[in-house]
C-alpha cells in the first residue's frame, strides 16, 4: 500500500484540514494517509483547544487512515526539532510521500533545498553563528537562507516548516517524496472568518472564545467538541501561577530552555491573566511562540535530561485508524522501525513520560481526557 504522511496538529480540526487529507492523497497518489499529529500541546506552546482523542476522531472521519502521536518532546518544540520528530515517525511507518500546507505561493523546489542544506551545512553554521546575538532563530534562519538560497526568500511560517521538513527528510538514506500545497484563502494566522471559505485554525480559536458561530468552517465532528468544551491557557493559569510563585530562581534555571538570565524576568512580573503576563514578558528578542513554549515546561516543570530521555525512546502511539489504516498496520508492522504501542501501560507510560504528564496537566482542566489503558479509535 503507498502510503502519504502528513504533520498536524489539528487546532482544531476544519475544512482546509480536510482538504489538506484529500489533496494529499491525490497529489501523491497514495492508498492511506497517515498523519503524525501534536498531542495536548502544541508546538506554539499552547494546550490545544479540543484533547487528542477527539482531534484524532475528527481527522478519521474526514480523509485520514491512521493518526499517530507526536510525543510532547518533539511536539513543544522550535521549527527544526518539531520536524525532526515529525519526520523521524513518518520514516519509522516507511511512509512514501509527505505532504505539507505551505504559505509560500510560488513553485519552491522543497526537495532541491533539502539536499542543499546537508551538502552546505558547515557554510550554513558559519553564518548562522556570526549573526547578531539579540536575533531570534525565525530571524537568524531566514537570513541564512535568503544569502545563500536566494530562492527561498519567502518566509511565513508554514514555509519555514516546510523548509524544517525537507532538510530534515533530505538526511534519510530514502526521502520521500515531497507534495508542497498551497493554503487555501487564509493566512496561517489570519484572525478573520469568511463565510462559506476557508478559515484558519487561529480565526476559529478566536471566534470559539468570542461564543461566534464557526459552523461554515468545520466538520460537524469538531463543532460538537467544541460546543461541549474548549480549552486554553486561561484555563491552565492559575496552575503555571502557583509554579512561578512558588519556585526559586535555582529551581527556575533547571527548566528546559531557560536562557540568559529569563528566570529573573519570569519571577519578577506578575499578572491577573496569561494574556496579560504574556504580553509583559514578551520582548522582540524573546518571541511569544518562544515564551509560551517556556512556560509550558515551568507548568510541567520539565528538565533537558527529561527531553532527551524521552526523545531516546521513541515509539508509535497510534491514537486511531480506518479499515485502510488498519490494512496498514497489518501489512507494512514488520518493516516499522520504532516500536509500536496501541494502548499505553506501564511500560509505554515510561518511555513517553513526559507526554503521559502533559496529559495529566492537561486533565486538570478537561477530567474526560485520559491516556492509560484507552484503545485506538476505529472509525
Amino acid at each position: 500500500m503507498r502510503s502519504c504522511g502528513i504533520v498536524v496538529e489539528y487546532n482544531p480540526f476544519h475544512n482546509g484540514h480536510r482538504y489538506h487529507a484529500q489533496m494529499a492523497r491525490k497529489l501523491s497518489g497514495a492508498d492511506v494517509v497517515v498523519a503524525v499529529m501534536s498531542g495536548n500541546f502544541l508546538q506554539r506552546g499552547e494546550p490545544a483547544i479540543i484533547d487528542k482523542w477527539a482531534r484524532a476522531k475528527a481527522a478519521l472521519q474526514n480523509g485520514v487512515d491512521l493518526v499517530v502521536e507526536l510525543p510532547f518532546s518533539w511536539a513543544v518544540q522550535s521549527a527544526d526539532y518539531f520536524a525532526k520528530g515529525s519526520i523521524k515517525l513518518l520514516q519509522a511507518l516507511n511512509c512514501d510521500a509527505l505532504c505539507f500546507g505551505t504559505d509560500s505561493g510560488s513553485q519552491f523546489d522543497y526537495a532541491a533545498y533539502g539536499r542543499f542544506f546537508i551538502e552546505e551545512k558547515t557554510a550554513i553554521d558559519q553564518l548562522f553563528h556570526e549573526l547578531p546575538i539579540g536575533w531570534s532563530y525565525p530571524e537568524k534562519m531566514a537570513e541564512v537562507v535568503s544569502r545563500l538560497y536566494p530562492k527561498a526568500q519567502d518566509f511565513p511560517p508554514n514555509h519555514i516548516l516546510g523548509l524544517s521538513y525537507a532538510k530534515e527528510n533530505a538526511l534519510y538514506e530514502h526521502p520521500m517524496e515531497i507534495f508542497p500545497l498551497v493554503r487555501k484563502d487564509q493566512g496561517y494566522h489570519d484572525e478573520s472568518l469568511i463565510v462559506d471559505q476557508f478559515a484558519s485554525a487561529t480565526g476559529i480559536r478566536q471566534a470559539v472564545l468570542a461564543d461566534e458561530n464557526v459552523s461554515s468552517f468545520v466538520p460537524t465532528e469538531t463543532l460538537e467538541e467544541l460546543s461541549a468544551t474548549h480549552i486554553s491557557w486561561t484555563d491552565l493559569w492559575p496552575f503555571l501561577n502557583y509554579q512561578l510563585r512558588a519556585s526559586s530562581l535555582a529551581s527556575l534555571r533547571e527548566i528546559y530552555q531557560m536562557r540568559e538570565g529569563l528566570e529573573h524576568r519570569l519571577i519578577e512580573q506578575e499578572a491577573d491573566s496569561f494574556s496579560k503576563y504574556l504580553q509583559i514578558i514578551s520582548t522582540k528578542r524573546y518571541t511569544q511562540p518562544r515564551l509560551q513554549r517556556l512556560l509550558t515546561y515551568v507548568l510541567l516543570q520539565i528538565t533537558e535530561a527529561e527531553i532527551k530521555k524521552e526523545q531516546e525512546n521513541s515509539m508509535l502511539h497510534i491514537l486511531g485508524f480506518t479499515e485502510k489504516g488498519q490494512a496498514f498496520l497489518n501489512e507494512k508492522k514488520k518493516q516499522f522501525s520504532l516500536p509500536v504501542a496501541a494502548k499505553i501501560g506501564q511500560q509505554e507510560k515510561e518511555k513517553h513520560f513526559l507526554t503521559y504528564r502533559a496529559d495529566q496537566i492537561y486533565q486538570l482542566v478537561h477530567p474526560k481526557e485520559q491516556t492509560i489503558g484507552r484503545f485506538p479509535i476505529r472509525a
